[in-house]
C-alpha cells in the first residue's frame, strides 16, 4: 500500500523537512536512487560512500521516514554496529515524523505523543505508526529480533572502526548475524539496503560479493535489468579514478563533494594512509598482507651525477577501463633506476599521445619503447611524429604478464627509486602500485606493475649482457 501522496520526490521532502541540507549533483543522483528503492523500482541495494558525505543522512535517516510517509503499513529495521548508534537513528526519524513540514506531506502516517494514544509503542528502539501496521525498529549488530516480521532491512555502519573490521572473528561474527538475523526475518518481498564505508576486502560487503550474484550499477537501464535474485552496487569514490558511467560522469581526478571534501584535504589524507584512503574514500579495500610491492619503493631527493642513459617505457591501455601508463627513467652507473616522470591517463588515444611527447621532451628522453600489443604500433608511429628527436622503438610482449610481474617484483623494488612525494604528483599510478595485489586475478589495473616490470627487464637484463659481453671481450 501507498499513500496517496506519493508523488512528492524524496529529494523535495529531503529539503522540506531538513532545509538546511546542501544538495550537491551527488547528493542529487544519490537520492534518486534512494526514492527509486523506496518505491520498490529496487529490491537489493549496495552503496559504499565515503566518511563526511551524507551517506547516513540520506538512508538511515530520511529514507526510513519518507518510506513510512509512503506506505504507513511498512516494517522497517535500521541495523548498525551497536544498539546505541541504531536507536539515535530511530530517534531522528521520530523527530522527522512528528514535525509540522512532515506532517503537510504525509498526514497519514503519525506516531504517538507522550501517553497518547494508549497502546501504541514509542521508544528508542521502537516505533509504531498510528492506525497501520507499519513501525521502525532498530537493531545492533548480533542484536535480536525474534518474532519481528521485516519488510524493509537498512544496514548502516555494521563496523565501528579499522579495528573491529581488521578483526576475523568480528568479520565472521557480522557474516554469521547477518545471515541468521537479517535474512530469517525476511519474506519474499522484503528489501535490503546496505550502506556503509569501506573498511576491508573481506567485509559484509565483500563477502556478499563473493557468495550472491551483483551487478555494478553504472546506468539507469541497469535497474530494470537487474534479476530478481541480483544485487545492485553502487561505490561513489572521493576521487574519480574509474571510467565516467550515466550514474557517475565525472572526470578522472574529480571530487565526489569538492565544496566540502576539495581535492587537496582528499590528497592530503591518502598521504597518511593509501592503503586505507583506498579502503574508506574509493571504496576498493586491500589487504595489506597480500600486497606485491606495498611501501617498499625507496625515494630520492635529487638525481646522481653519474647517470649513464635516460629511457622510456610505455605501456597503451588493454580496453577502455585501463590506463596508459608511460615512465621516463634515468639509470646511474650502478644500474639503479630512477623515475622521472610518468604519464598514467585513461584519455583517449589521440591526447595521451600528446601527453607521452610532451613528457618526454621535457625529461631530454631520446630513446623511448613503446609494447605493441593492442595498438601500440600505431601509438609509438603517432609519437614518433610528435616526437622526431626521440628514438621510439616498439615490440610485441608475448612472454606471460603474470610470471613476468610476479617474478620481477623483488627486483622492482630493489632496483626502481621513486621521487619523493610521488604520491602527490601522480596519485593514481601511487594507489595502483602501493595496493596491487599477490593474487594477480584480483587486480584491476595492472598497467603500472607492468610498465615497472618491463623497465626492468630491458635495464637489468641488458646490463648484464654489457657486463657478460665485456668480460668475454677480455
Amino acid at each position: 500500500m501507498q499513500h496517496k501522496d506519493s508523488t512528492c520526490s524524496f529529494e523535495h521532502f529531503a529539503g522540506e523537512v531538513y532545509p538546511f541540507l546542501e544538495i550537491t549533483q551527488f547528493h542529487r543522483t544519490y537520492y534518486r536512487i534512494l526514492e527509486l528503492y523506496a518505491r520498490g523500482r529496487i529490491r537489493k541495494l549496495i552503496v559504499s560512500v565515503p566518511p563526511q558525505h551524507g551517506k547516513s543522512v540520506g538512508a538511515t535517516t530520511l529514507l526510513p521516514a519518507y518510506m513510512l510517509g509512503l506506505d504507513p503499513d511498512a516494517r522497517i529495521a535500521i541495523a548498525s554496529y551497536s544498539g546505541t548508534l541504531a536507536s539515535r537513528f530511530n530517534r531522528r526519524v521520530q523527530r522527522i515524523i512528528e514535525s509540522r513540514e512532515y506532517g503537510a506531506l504525509f498526514p497519514d502516517t503519525t506516531i504517538k505523543q507522550g501517553t497518547k494514544p494508549a497502546g501504541y509503542i514509542r521508544t528508542s528502539d521502537e516505533v509504531e505508526i498510528i492506525g497501520h501496521k507499519g513501525e521502525l525498529l532498530s537493531v545492533g549488530r548480533e542484536g535480536s529480533l525474534t518474532g519481528n516480521r521485516v519488510d524493509c532491512f537498512i544496514l548502516d555502519d555494521l563496523y565501528k572502526d579499522a579495528m573491529e573490521a581488521q578483526s576475523p572473528l568480528i568479520r565472521q561474527n557480522c557474516w554469521e548475524w547477518y545471515t541468521s538475523v537479517v535474512r530469517t526475518r525476511m519474506h519474499n518481498a522484503s528489501r535490503e539496503i546496505i550502506v556503509f564505508t569501506r573498511w576491508h576486502e573481506e567485509d559484509l560487503i565483500g563477502q556478499l560479493m563473493t557468495t550472491e550474484r551483483v551487478r555494478m550499477l553504472e546506468r539507469w537501464s541497469d535497474i530494470d535489468d537487474v534479476a530478481e535474485d541480483e544485487w545492485l552496487y553502487l561505490n561513489f569514490e572521493a576521487i574519480k579514478q574509474s571510467p565516467p558511467t550515466e550514474i557517475d560522469p565525472r572526470k578522472e581526478g574529480e571530487a565526489l563533494w569538492p565544496e566540502q571534501h576539495s581535492i587537496a584535504l582528499l590528497e592530503g589524507k591518502r598521504r597518511l594512509d593509501p592503503i586505507r584512503f583506498e579502503a574508506m574514500y574509493q571504496g576498493h579495500p586491500t589487504a595489506r598482507e597480500g600486497l606485491l610491492y606495498g611501501d617498499s619503493f625507496r625515494e630520492y631527493d635529487e638525481l646522481p651525477r653519474d647517470i649513464v642513459r635516460r629511457g622510456a617505457y610505455t605501456d597503451t591501455a588493454d580496453g577502455g577501463g585501463d590506463y596508459l601508463c608511460s615512465v621516463a627513467y634515468a639509470v646511474d652507473s650502478d644500474g639503479v633506476i630512477y623515475v622521472t616522470d610518468v604519464t598514467y591517463t585513461q584519455e583517449a588515444m589521440e591526447v595521451s599521445e600528446r601527453m607521452v611527447a610532451t613528457m618526454l621532451e621535457r625529461n631530454d628522453i631520446r630513446e623511448a619503447v613503446v609494447e605493441s600489443n593492442n595498438g601500440g604500433r600505431g601509438f609509438a608511429r603517432s609519437l614518433q611524429r610528435l616526437a622526431p628527436m626521440v628514438r621510439v622503438e616498439w615490440f610485441h610482449q608475448s612472454a606471460n604478464k603474470e610470471a613476468r610481474i610476479l617474478s620481477n617484483s623483488a627486483t622492482v623494488v630493489h632496483t626502481i627509486r621513486m621521487p619523493r612525494g610521488w604520491n602527490l604528483r601522480w596519485p593514481a599510478f601511487y594507489s595502483n602500485l602501493t595496493t596491487y595485489k599477490r593474487l594477480f586475478r584480483a587486480n584491476k589495473h595492472d598497467d603500472a606493475a607492468d610498465v615497472l616490470t618491463g623497465i626492468v627487464e630491458r635495464e637489468v637484463h641488458c646490463r648484464r649482457s654489457r657486463v657478460t659481453t665485456a668480460f668475454l671481450r677480455k
